[in-house]
């Protein structure tokens, strides 16, 4: 697989990665719409040859095209070399709703590092993950463009979906940066919102999904099996003594997952097993549960280990047992449902192959 470069802002942009086609949205959850925006914007890369550098030509700025300079002159050095066009995706962490709430409430389906190996695995050049504040927020639609897209990137082309805006008031509309494309001279790409059933598919409609139990709904809107993970911390080790050993860690305080038991995949480093998660304990404490991963046949202390969950199907939703007994009763029947589940399992899309859960 090619170099994948994770920027943390746009100081010190590489200079192959310049010139580049660009795509900008929040993408939390990559899901088929934005799977689509990405698919385009390769399209458009490999379909144009980058102008070779170091001619010394200028494009001119927005400000001088506003003022009405002509330009001439500025130009871009025709190519004498196929030089490959890079594609880069900038987002922003945390999420722009998060910054003006009191505290964080958005139930995020994917945070930056997640967002980096799904566009990897796409075939993206990099991810800039721009960290987001009220300064950026307050920066005019104009300047932004000026700023990030024509000073730091000098971006050939930028793809965007139609209910993307950015900018001070949300100004940077689709159809303001289709102007600024005119008058700068880079391409601007709009793609309508991809349409799933009677909806759009949407971050809000997948996190409702998941909210719900509503697995299957979830993963084929976001073209792959969902994906929690996080460390691997110390437990009540009550799973041990019911002979369900457990590996457990922490969701995000706004994670708004269903609570229940779901047949999983687990990947540890590079090795991957077959596993069944439970999330919540309505018999014992359960203000704050952690998420628990029984792995089959396995047997390894892996405490303070990284941690990576597919989760492939929802078996049940919690339920309150009248003892231990009978909860075991009901673990063995989850298993044996998430054995065959996971047997019978196939990717949903070249991206669920490529994350290397589904294989």
């Amino acid at each position: 697989m090619k170099n994948f470069t994770i920027l943390n802002g746009l100081d010190n942009v590489p200079d192959e990665l310049k010139n580049c086609v660009l795509t900008i949205g929040n993408f939390d959850g990559c899901h088929l719409g934005h799977q689509r925006i990405f698919l385009s914007a390769l399209s458009i890369a490999n379909s144009q040859t980058a102008g070779v550098s170091g001619s010394g030509a200028k494009r001119p700025t927005a400000t001088e095209k506003t003022a009405g300079v002509s330009g001439s002159g500025a130009k871009r050095p025709t190519a004498t070399e196929k030089i490959k066009t890079p594609v880069l995706a900038l987002t922003f962490e945390p999420h722009p709703r998060d910054v003006f709430a009191k505290e964080p409430f958005m139930f995020r389906l994917t945070v930056g590092e997640q967002k980096a190996r799904a566009l990897k695995a796409f075939g993206f050049d990099g991810i800039i993950i721009m960290p987001f504040d009220k300064d950026l927020a307050s920066l005019e639609a104009r300047e932004f463009v000026q700023k990030y897209f024509l000073d730091a990137l000098d971006i050939k082309a930028i793809v965007v979906g139609e209910d993307f805006h950015f900018g001070k008031n949300r100004s940077g509309t689709p159809e303001f940066l289709a102007h600024c494309g005119s008058e700068c001279g880079f391409e601007v790409h709009q793609l309508n919102l991809l349409e799933n059933g009677h909806a759009s598919v949407s971050s809000s409609r997948i996190r409702e999904a998941l909210s719900e139990g509503q697995l299957d709904v979830a993963n084929s809107l976001l073209g792959y099996h969902w994906i929690v993970e996080g460390e691997v911390i110390t437990g009540d080790k009550r799973g041990r003594e019911l002979g369900y050993p457990t590996a457990n860690f922490v969701l995000a305080d706004n994670s708004n997952l269903a609570q229940g038991v779901y047949a999983a995949r687990v990947k540890l480093g590079e090795r991957l097993f077959d596993g069944i998660a439970s999330f919540g304990k309505p018999m014992f404490e359960n203000s704050q549960p952690p998420f628990e991963v029984h792995i089959f046949d396995f047997d390894e202390d892996i405490y303070g280990q990284h941690i990576e969950v597919a989760l492939i199907k929802h078996i049940r939703g919690q339920m309150v047992f009248d003892g231990l007994d009978e909860l075991i009763v009901q673990m063995d029947k989850d298993s044996a449902k998430a054995k065959i589940a996971l047997a019978n399992v196939k990717p949903l899309s070249k991206l669920d192959e490529q994350l290397g859960f589904i294989i």
